[in-house]
C-alpha cells in the first residue's frame, strides 16, 4: 500500500470494437492515422473509503463520414483510500494521476490489443499519456 491509498481490484468492466462492415474495415485500414485518442475517467465513492475508478479510452474518427469503426475500453479500478486523506485535493491527484499511472501499461496492453485483434496490428500509441501534467494543467 502506498501512505494515501491501496488499488484493491482493477479489470476491463466493458470492451467495445465496432466495425460494421467490410467495406468499412478495409476504408479504416487506409485511415486509421486520422483517428484519435480520447481519455476519460471518473470515479465514485463506495462505502467504507472505497472507490471505484473508471478510466475510459476511446479510439475514433472525428471526422464526419460514414464509414468508421470505433474501439473503446473501460478500465475500473477499485481502491481503498487511506484514513489519512481528508482533502478533496489530494484524492483527486489519487484519482486522476496516482491511480492512472500504476494502471495505465495494463490498460495501453488490453486497449493495443483489442485494436490488434481488430484487424490493425500495426497501431502504435506514440505518446504516453502524461497525466500529471494532465492533472497539472487543468488547475493552473
Amino acid at each position: 500500500m502506498t501512505e494515501k491509498f491501496n488499488i484493491l481490484a482493477k479489470y476491463i468492466k466493458d470492451m467495445s470494437s465496432e466495425t460494421p462492415n467490410v467495406e468499412t474495415f478495409l476504408f479504416v485500414r487506409e485511415n486509421i492515422s486520422k483517428y484519435q485518442l480520447n481519455i476519460d475517467i471518473n470515479s465514485k465513492a463506495l462505502k467504507n473509503k472505497l472507490v471505484e475508478i473508471n478510466t475510459t479510452m476511446k479510439f475514433e474518427d472525428k471526422e464526419a463520414n460514414e464509414k468508421k469503426s470505433y474501439y473503446e475500453i473501460i478500465f475500473a479500478t477499485i481502491i481503498k483510500v487511506s484514513d489519512d486523506v481528508n482533502d478533496k485535493k489530494d484524492l483527486e491527484k489519487i484519482i486522476l494521476c496516482d491511480v492512472q499511472n500504476i494502471i495505465y501499461p495494463d490498460l495501453e496492453k488490453a486497449f493495443l490489443n483489442l485494436i490488434h485483434n481488430s484487424g490493425h496490428p500495426g497501431i502504435k500509441l506514440e505518446k504516453k499519456i502524461d497525466f500529471n501534467k494532465l492533472y497539472s494543467e487543468r488547475f493552473n
